[in-house]
């Protein structure tokens, strides 16, 4: 059969499709219900292309089958088209976002038209329409009231050929997953929402659905729940908080080390404590130039610089123990500073070995000439702890702790909060203003939802703030609660 035979043909029954309203669900409460979902696409590109017809042509197939065996089926389709895929689309082609993002969406339209694919005419979304920008600023803002979101200055994946910010999932191979450049660690105040307060019930529910048991396994280990202790360690006037999973080899701590993005470092660096500044300095630019990967390969050669001026005092014994900056050391993970025992632990070793430190063996069965992280026997050289079993240590060891003061049980996940900020201007708008009387304060429901004004510069700016920021005239506002001077946030969301 000839191609304009098969275009005919297949024009003819879409038609005739349409005309029947096929695809429509009825609402029949006689009928079982089925919603049939698939990912939206990024209208970004010049069309559908076979990395949509894959997964779509699956599920048209499932909806088809379930409709002849008799159900009611809701079959939507929407466009994901805020964010950072249509942002740089339409910088690509000269256009405004809003301009590309309508011109793609027709594309796609009659790409589907032409494809067959079933889904309702009558449920058609793009999360760019202000009304469903209304209700995502309006879910933002229920988390805000409870908690949920908050802002704080935490270290965040920066892309500097995209100007903005990324999330370890928007990472590939540490590389940005847009124009895959170079990512760098740099320290932001962003908007975050508090993910890790369900960790423990993104475990423990798992056993409430039918998910197969390498999936499980693959969430439970991408949430990474440790349970431990944190330990105060006092630094002069400061303290120094760490995470350990083994309290109970605390006595082996020779040494502690910090993130080089560790807020402790910059203040000590800004207040003239740190004798080596320069030194120091150096190391944590260099820093920012490793992705997270590399920073974490345990095969890669220790580097780091001691903190001459900065000793930490062991709260169990009072010794002093040199603190050193590696970037092996993550600051977003634990509290970004550890305490080392490298008679026990490999990459703490290694950094022992190069650097000349003690190495205390507090586990029988280990030699002082080799890291003996494998013995897990009775415990040596650890004071009240002697004899004892690990399980036995650690609980006698954060008791003690918590009558000092200086220690207490803790949960720690590989799962971190979702950084929410986005420096880009083609995003829903974070619906809060600031005032220096009330603080952040949530846009009034019947003010949603808030839209970025049209601008023609929309590039992020060289500084890391959001293109929004030049907006003055719609920055500046009032606060909705007391009338004072106020200012909109100028990140979006992702």
């Amino acid at each position: 059969m000839s191609d304009n035979k098969i275009k005919i043909r297949e024009e003819k029954w879409q038609k005739i499709w349409r005309d029947a309203c096929a695809f429509v669900p009825k609402n029949d409460d006689a009928k079982p219900k089925f919603y049939n979902l698939i990912e939206f696409p990024f209208p970004s590109g010049s069309g559908l292309h076979v990395g949509h017809m894959l997964p779509y042509t699956g599920m048209d197939i499932r909806a088809r089958y379930l409709r002849m065996k008799g159900y009611d089926v809701l079959y939507p389709i929407g466009y994901d088209s805020m964010g950072i895929s249509s942002e740089k689309y339409a910088t690509q082609w000269g256009m405004h976002p809003s301009e590309s993002v309508a011109k793609l969406i027709k594309i796609f339209e009659k790409d589907i038209g032409v494809m067959g694919l079933s889904f309702n005419p009558d449920s058609v979304i793009a999360t760019s329409d202000p009304e469903f920008i209304k209700w995502t600023q309006w879910q933002f803002i229920q988390f805000f009231k409870v908690g949920l979101a908050y802002k704080s200055e935490m270290p965040m994946n920066w892309c500097p050929a995209c100007r903005t910010g990324l999330t370890n999932e928007e990472l590939e191979d540490g590389k940005c997953e847009r124009c895959h450049g170079p990512v760098e660690k740099k320290m932001k105040m962003q908007w975050n929402l508090a993910m890790t307060k369900y960790a423990d019930r993104l475990i423990d529910d798992l056993d409430l659905v039918d998910y197969s048991e390498h999936i499980k396994t693959q969430q439970i280990n991408w949430i990474g729940r440790s349970t431990g202790a944190e330990i105060d360690f006092k630094v002069g006037d400061d303290t120094m908080t760490v995470y350990t999973t083994r309290i109970d080899t605390i006595f082996g701590a020779t040494f502690a080390v910090l993130a080089p993005e560790h807020a402790l470092v910059a203040r000590w660096l800004a207040e003239n404590k740190i004798e080596n500044a320069d030194a120091v300095r150096e190391y944590i630019a260099v820093s920012k130039s490793k992705d997270e990967f590399e920073r974490t390969d345990a095969s890669r050669e220790k580097t780091g610089v001691r903190l001459i001026g900065a000793d930490a005092i062991n709260p169990f014994n009072g010794a002093e123990i040199p603190l050193f900056i590696s970037d092996y050391v993550l600051a977003d993970y634990g509290h970004g500073a550890i305490m080392a025992v490298p008679a026990h632990d490999q990459r703490d070793w290694d950094f022992a070995k190069k650097f000349g430190l003690p190495i205390i063996p507090v586990l029988a069965g280990g030699d002082v000439s080799e890291s003996a992280w494998e013995f897990d026997g009775a415990h040596i050289n650890s004071e009240f702890m002697d004899g004892m079993n690990k399980e036995d240590a650690i609980a006698d060891a954060i008791k003690r702790g918590m009558v000092g003061g200086f220690a207490r049980a803790a949960k720690q996940y590989k799962l971190r909060d979702w950084p929410f900020s986005r420096q880009m201007y083609w995003g829903e708008c974070i619906p809060l203003v600031h005032c220096d009387c009330c603080g952040w304060v949530p846009v009034p429901d019947d003010q949603l939802p808030v839209i970025q004004p049209h601008i023609t510069d929309y590039r992020p700016t060289p500084d890391g703030e959001s293109p929004l920021a030049r907006a003055t005239d719609w920055v500046n506002t009032t606060c909705p609660t007391c009338g004072c001077p106020a200012k909109r946030e100028t990140d979006t969301m992702p």
